[in-house]
């Protein structure tokens, strides 16, 4: 029996589940939720419970869905798994991150090109402790191409998720400055680990929300340039997302 078969629980469709189309917005925040409603036309007001949070259609784009606000990699699989159950294909993350590459600044948009695993949840999909995840080739190239057709600037390269926010230590900072990792969030390597074992699209696009690559923390979540660039990234992935 396949590793992937051998699970007693699996995701499943149930009787009242939406039909979804191929595309999911995966977001973390709730502002970045109603943000990104705005730039897709979705009635915010219109939705289904989701857990413990809300799944939007697009209307005017029927094979596109929005979901969150997630945090943290266990819940983040559990949403994926749920997608994927009720029919999406194509996934793309929008999520914060702590920028940890002395020339990334508050409010810089980042594209993952791989993702250094940190958190519990990839070892369950066969993520190896320590190793990387990566994102769909597919999704990858698009959103470079979307992002650069736009004008929009934007750091790719690595990144590294942890469960564990208020253990980000001088050590572990050092090591993967020494790795040449731009950021640190939560969810993209569980992510990318779990789109590669059930063999479907999964991408993200984060952005800087705080530094600590001087081994100072340095929040930046009222900074002007972030909420102005987390509303550009929306736009572009809702441009991108009526391309897939």
């Amino acid at each position: 029996m396949s590793s992937q078969n051998n699970a007693i629980v699996n995701p499943k469709k149930g009787k009242n589940s939406p039909d979804l189309g191929p595309v999911a917005v995966m977001v973390s925040s709730e502002a970045d939720l109603r943000a990104f409603c705005r730039a897709t036309s979705v009635d915010s007001d219109s939705f289904s419970d989701l857990l413990m949070g809300r799944i939007y259609l697009c209307q005017d784009a029927p094979g596109i869905s929005i979901t969150g606000p997630i945090i943290g990699a266990p819940y983040a699989a559990i949403i994926l798994e749920t997608l994927i159950a009720w029919g999406a294909r194509k996934i793309i993350f929008f999520g914060w991150c702590g920028a940890i590459a002395p020339q990334v600044r508050v409010g810089d948009i980042i594209l993952p090109a791989g993702s250094f695993i940190d958190e519990g949840t990839s070892r369950h999909y066969n993520g190896p402790d320590g190793g990387k995840s990566a994102p769909s080739e597919y999704i990858l190239q698009n959103v470079r191409n979307t992002l650069s057709g736009n004008g929009i600037v934007f750091h790719e390269g690595s990144v590294w998720s942890t469960d564990a926010i208020f253990r980000e230590t001088e050590e572990k900072i050092r090591h993967y400055q020494s790795r040449d990792v731009l950021a640190v969030d939560m969810e993209t390597s569980a992510l990318f680990t779990i789109g590669a074992f059930r063999n479907v699209d999964v991408g993200a696009v984060l952005v800087v929300s705080d530094e600590l690559s001087d081994l100072t923390w340095r929040p930046g979540f009222k900074d002007k340039r972030f909420r102005d660039n987390r509303r550009r990234a929306a736009d572009m992935i809702g441009i991108l997302c009526r391309s897939l």
